[in-house]
């Protein structure tokens, strides 16, 4: 009996443990029945055509039909939107669910984990219910592996959030951008990442954060950084090949590395070594995006982070040193556009509001893209960096019937992402304002 029960248990841990490296399956209730969801129009994220009137039919947790008119099935239950814009679930590719508005290094020391978590738990429904269905977690700030216990939660259907990519702890020199270097030595304040000096030690890090159920690495290859005459300083943290060695391991591990990299050279060096994504990306040369282009790699803009800072600043100097790191970031973004490299969307919330990182897709547009190349690049590339391409970001049959509805048309107005009415996550409904039911 014991021996039965023992096989039993590791049957379910493995399948827990496995189940990260998927798509997540939804562990609340799906309908048992088909549900036809009916609105004025539905955007065909390939193409830019958009669909009217629209129709998707949703059996269990994935899509089963879309077009103008699709079958009704006997018991299907329908939902008339109305005057609303059928989409995929938004991605937001580089989020802190364990940060919040305020003073980042003094929250890291003065909550605890256990608190630190609840309030993750907290944001990741905010994200949720503002149309963000799928999410890539770039570090808990000091808070290790406890991103583990709220993917796992969310997947097992007990909270309610996004699907979760999570790294960890963030990987930091001594002395590097996320350690404690503001505050007085003798207390030993701990640094909000974790260190990893040389190659061997590196890798001893990605192992066990990968023990730990980490899914992809996140690495800080810049900082701190500064303006300097109207040009970004950015010192390097980790050489390309220290950086190489770290992507080498993660892909024996089946997975990737993203790094926050503000500038040059460590966005070149990142680029070398043929990283995930380079986050922040405000700096970068002709040769790294020449680089980028060839390994396909995305930008990761977070805009939305840096306007709140300059919006929030708690002097006037500051807030001039903001705005100018701001207008830079703006000037190279139109660049990069003209670069031609790939793109992804990440707001970098967590220090300002879950819940209202639509914004980045708003400035992305503001700055340069398309509202078309902005969708595109959210949710066909950010399902591609989060590996699950051909699985969300689309609304095709097959796909998780991961879906929002927003007022207005976004390729008319790209704040219509501020106004989500309705999200579906893997056929449950999250979120349902006020709509007929149709018969």
């Amino acid at each position: 009996m014991a021996a039965t029960l023992w096989r039993h248990a590791r049957h379910l841990a493995t399948a827990l443990y496995c189940g990260a490296a998927a798509v997540p399956a939804v562990a609340a209730a799906t309908a048992v029945h088909p549900i036809l969801l009916h609105a004025a129009r539905l955007i065909e994220l390939n193409t830019g055509r958009v669909i009217s009137p629209a129709e998707v039919l949703v059996e269990g947790e994935r899509i089963s039909a879309v077009g103008p008119s699709v079958p009704h099935p006997a018991g299907t239950e329908v939902l008339d939107l109305g005057d609303r814009t059928l989409m995929p679930g938004l991605i937001d590719a580089h989020v802190h669910l364990f940060l919040h508005p305020g003073e980042e290094d003094l929250q890291t020391v003065e909550e605890s984990v256990p608190e630190r978590t609840l309030r993750a738990a907290l944001a990741a429904k905010a994200d949720l219910m503002a149309g963000f269905t799928a999410e890539r977690d770039m570090g808990t700030e000091g808070a290790g592996s406890a991103d583990t216990a709220i993917r796992n939660a969310i997947d097992r259907g007990w909270i309610e959030g996004p699907r979760l990519r999570i790294s960890g702890n963030a990987i930091d020199i001594l002395g590097g951008h996320e350690d404690a270097v503001r505050f007085n030595p003798a207390e030993h304040i701990l640094s909000n990442a974790t260190y990893a000096n040389s190659v061997e030690e590196l890798i001893a890090v990605i192992r066990q954060q990968h023990k730990e159920g980490s899914d992809f690495v996140k690495i800080y290859e810049t900082g701190r950084d500064e303006m300097r005459d109207g040009v970004l300083y950015s010192p390097y943290q980790y050489t390309a090949a220290q950086l190489k060695a770290a992507v080498d391991e993660a892909a024996r591990l089946g997975t990737g590395v993203g790094v926050h990299a503000m500038g040059e050279p460590g966005t070149l060096y990142a680029a070398q070594a043929g990283v995930a994504s380079i986050d922040h990306a405000t700096q970068l040369s002709e040769e790294t995006m020449r680089i980028m282009k060839e390994k396909h790699i995305p930008a990761v803009p977070t805009f939305a982070v840096l306007e709140y800072f300059a919006q929030h600043a708690a002097t006037p100097e500051q807030a001039q040193r903001e705005s100018a790191l701001l207008e830079y970031k703006v000037r190279e973004f139109k660049k990069q556009i003209a670069s031609g490299i790939s793109f992804a969307v990440g707001s970098d919330v967590g220090p300002f509001p879950h819940g209202t990182q639509a914004r980045e897709l708003e400035l992305m547009v503001k700055y340069g893209l398309t509202p078309l190349a902005a969708l595109q690049a959210d949710l066909i590339n950010g399902a591609r960096l989060l590996g699950w391409a051909g699985q969300i970001g689309e609304l095709k049959p097959g796909y998780y019937a991961d879906i929002i509805a927003t007022a207005g048309n976004p390729l008319d107005n790209i704040a219509a992402l501020e106004q989500v009415s309705f999200v579906m996550k893997g056929g449950v409904i999250e979120l349902r304002s006020e709509f007929e039911h149709g018969p």
